[in-house]
């Protein structure tokens, strides 16, 4: 099966990048546009001839889109830019995947809800609250617009091995293992379930292999606001001086609203694949640092 993955230099990408290098049943290519790595090639999906490859000699059976501008504060002050990377790039990249007859993959997020009932299955009705919510939302709608053939991945605090280490958990570890102890201020209100960027990899993989189509929950079986995944991860690190303050998110003054009690259900996914797990925050630190 041939793989090509947009955006395959950032957290996301860059794990399902290296799963599929390690598994004879994929040929893979990674693209970047700002950020390159040793592993992937320039590609600009709104100039797709202006790439360092032939991407129609490769001719791709799957597009993985997993390029997005994630940063949601700096989203809801620059709207313009958040639609060209979220909403504008879906369909681009929507138009090369239909001009292949490939399967497409879309990344999308439950900040398409509004964090009052959460978690959520797939069936919930969305509701987004804020400018980045807005256009995963209208991306989705793009993708089962415009798809016959497409995956919709919905996913939440993403953590895992990456070259940047800008996920949270990778912060908290570096902040630990860092001379410089300082305060964090963090919700104590925010509550979602994280999820290592390996399982998602894990799980795409083989539901390409079983050619599943629809939207789908990836997110493993914790259940923490912001304050309990700083302290879990931190008590990993011995001798650390970071101290938390545990706020209401009121009081931070986030230009953009979250959705309090966000997260996801994996009910449909473990139901379908009961022989699969997803691991934990304890796992991946002890993996990832010894600890």
């Amino acid at each position: 099966m041939k793989v090509f993955i947009i955006g395959a230099s950032g957290l996301l990408g860059s794990n399902c990048l290296r799963l599929m290098q390690s598994d004879p049943d994929f040929d893979v290519i990674g693209s970047h546009y700002s950020f390159a790595t040793n592993d992937t090639e320039y590609f600009d999906v709104f100039n797709p001839a202006e790439t360092t490859f032939d991407l129609k000699a490769f001719h791709p059976d799957v597009i993985i889109h997993t390029g997005a501008l994630t940063h949601v504060d700096y989203c809801e002050s620059h709207e313009e830019e958040s639609y060209k990377h979220t909403v504008a790039s879906t369909e681009a990249a929507i138009k090369l995947a239909n001009s292949f007859k490939a399967k497409f993959v879309f990344i999308s997020s439950d900040y398409i809800f509004d964090g009052k009932n959460g978690p959520y299955d797939e069936e919930a009705e969305p509701n987004p609250l804020s400018v980045y919510g807005r256009h995963k939302l209208l991306a989705e709608k793009l993708v089962k617009e415009h798809c016959e053939n497409y995956l919709i991945l919905r996913i939440t605090n993403v953590y895992g091995k990456e070259i940047r280490g800008k996920n949270f958990i990778a912060f908290l570890a570096k902040r630990a293992l860092s001379e410089n102890p300082k305060e964090l201020r963090l919700p104590q209100d925010q509550y979602a379930t994280p999820i290592n960027a390996a399982d998602i990899a894990k799980f795409l993989a083989v539901m390409l292999k079983d050619d599943k189509q629809g939207i789908y929950n990836l997110a493993s079986d914790e259940y923490l606001n912001r304050v309990e995944l700083a302290e879990k991860v931190l008590a990993h690190f011995s001798g650390h001086e970071i101290k938390i303050k545990a706020l209401n998110t009121a009081e931070l003054g986030q230009a953009a609203p979250r959705p309090l009690k966000g997260g996801l259900k994996n009910d449909k996914i473990k139901k379908e694949y009961p022989q699969m797990t997803f691991s934990t925050v304890d796992r991946y630190l002890e993996e990832e640092y010894g600890l």
